[in-house]
């Protein structure tokens, strides 16, 4: 599973880094965190908002950052 946090580095995107990795690790779930940054990157996407998170390249999540119970959701789907 390829997680993919979409933001310029924010606090808000440093944070869902550390949900998404905790949720998956909590979950024993076989993954790989990736950071886009670049905004042309995260515009292949179709966000106009960060943070954003993408699983295997699909938007999940954007704009806000999720709670860990709602990460878990999100990657167990």
């Amino acid at each position: 599973m390829k997680i993919q946090i979409l933001g310029t580095g924010c606090a808000k995107c440093k944070k869902m880094a550390e949900i998404a990795e905790k949720a998956a690790r909590e979950l024993g779930l076989d993954h790989e965190i990736e950071k886009i940054t670049e905004i042309v990157d995260i515009m292949q996407f179709g966000v106009m908002t960060t943070p954003s998170l993408a699983v295997d390249g699909k938007v999940l999540v954007a704009g806000k950052v999720p709670t860990e119970e709602k990460m878990k959701e999100l990657l167990s789907s």
